[in-house]
């Protein structure tokens, strides 16, 4: 039986959120695209990644509507509209979509993930300690987020009242503003105050936040359906692929290099030339790459240039690419570059990192539909798929998430959960 609904923005955000439950032994899917048929849905949590990060605040409102008329109708009674945790994409017109298409009155909306130490104080979203505007995000190259107090943000793309109000306590009532209600909250503790206000006269229908208040939901939510989570052993070997330009990323990508991955960056050629990986060219770098990773059990493939993207940059205007035409392009090549790679004897434990990349990889393989299994660290999730019959496991992460060496710990962690279910395996058939 369906007992929420979670519509998200981008791949990376709908795992994120979905593993909140997956992780608790709830019974969840995370599928991708607009078509839904709710009505077959076995699970208890049903994660939808819209797409709508990079589309019109007009089409986005327009998917999320479609979505939420036909959630309805199929008897979908909770319905959380995941948004990022640093606030980009289009959340002013997609909050507004839920609200105005449901008929309820108030949506309320806590944007915090004080687990990663994002936080929202007097209705300012923070980084890290700085307003969202002055973080990494206030300076991606492509949506740049331009207001860190988020009423003003949820302003620029919708008419429906948004307000601000600080957590809410054990017993305080929930305000009767009608529209869109922004609470503060600075840590867990914040969150979990103000669930259990909401939930005081029953479940809300509609909510809205990011993973973290989701964390919080199995409990609110009384989910009673749950079952065994248990580690999978993953392939010891690790290839990070990243198509993420955040700061925090590249650092990442830096110190694992300096501690023994082997690193490879992708020509702007490579990048950006439709059909480059069946050319010959192609074909020689996909078998240099399989020389790597047979090579080095820790590998990185990355879509930065070294010193900055300039390269890539003249490379796509001189063939009038956009930024956006840029972005689908780098997406797009390496979702083929891995659909290559996908058979090869040497690929173990995949790691992506960016929605964008984990969405044409999945698309040049086929692959719909992941389940989360759990979280490796926080806001780092282990998912699993079919592929020609197998079950195999991707690790995903969104560009901002993470502590500088977390690919080196990844990588350890991986290690170890190997050798460690070898020696069980092992005294299993003495």
């Amino acid at each position: 039986m369906l007992l929420l609904l979670i519509l998200a923005d981008d791949f990376t955000g709908a795992l994120d959120t979905g593993v909140q439950f997956a992780a608790c032994g709830i019974p969840t899917r995370v599928v991708v695209g607009e078509q839904v048929d709710f009505a077959a849905n076995d699970a208890a949590v049903l994660v939808v990644d819209t797409e709508t990060r990079h589309l019109s605040a007009a089409e986005a409102y327009a998917v999320i509507a479609k979505l939420t008329r036909e959630a309805m109708s199929a008897g979908v009674f909770s319905i959380y509209k995941k948004t990022d945790s640093a606030l980009r994409g289009n959340i002013g017109a997609e909050l507004s979509a839920l609200l105005k298409t449901s008929g309820e009155r108030r949506l309320p909306f806590l944007p915090a993930f004080p687990q990663i130490d994002r936080v929202t104080r007097d209705g300012v979203h923070y980084i890290s300690g700085v307003p969202v505007t002055e973080s990494p995000f206030g300076i991606d190259p492509f949506e740049p987020v331009r207001h860190a107090r988020v009423t003003e943000l949820i302003g620029e793309q919708t008419d429906v009242p948004a307000h601000s109000f600080p957590t809410l306590k054990e017993g305080e009532a929930v305000p009767e503003q009608e529209g869109i209600l922004v609470f503060d909250a600075g840590s867990l503790d914040d969150l979990a105050s103000t669930g259990r206000a909401l939930f005081r006269n029953g479940r809300p229908r509609l909510m809205a936040g990011c993973a973290g208040f989701a964390a919080l939901l199995p409990d609110l939510m009384k989910m009673t359906e749950r079952r065994t989570v248990t580690m999978p052993k993953l392939d010891h070997r690790l290839l990070v692929v990243c198509g993420s330009v955040n700061s925090i990323t590249l650092r990442q990508l830096d110190v694992a290099e300096q501690n023994g991955f082997s690193r490879l960056r992708l020509t702007p050629r490579q990048k950006l030339d439709p059909g480059y990986w069946e050319s010959e060219n192609g074909k020689e770098a996909l078998q240099g790459i399989n020389e790597m990773l047979a090579a080095n059990p820790r590998c990185i493939i990355e879509t930065n240039d070294e010193g900055g993207n300039r390269p890539t940059a003249d490379y796509a205007a001189a063939r009038g690419l956009d930024l956006g035409g840029l972005r689908v392009g780098i997406a797009s090549s390496i979702g083929h570059m891995l659909g290559k790679l996908f058979t090869s004897p040497a690929l173990g434990t995949l790691l992506l990192t960016g929605g964008d990349t984990l969405l044409q990889c999945m698309n040049c393989v086929g692959i719909k539909e992941l389940e989360p299994v759990c979280e490796m660290e926080k806001g780092v999730v282990l998912a699993r798929f079919t592929y020609r019959g197998c079950t195999r496991y991707v690790i995903t992460k969104s560009g901002g998430f993470g502590h500088e060496k977390l690919l080196l710990d990844l990588a350890d962690l991986i290690a170890d959960i190997a050798q460690a279910l070898d020696k069980i395996y092992s005294s299993l058939r003495f």
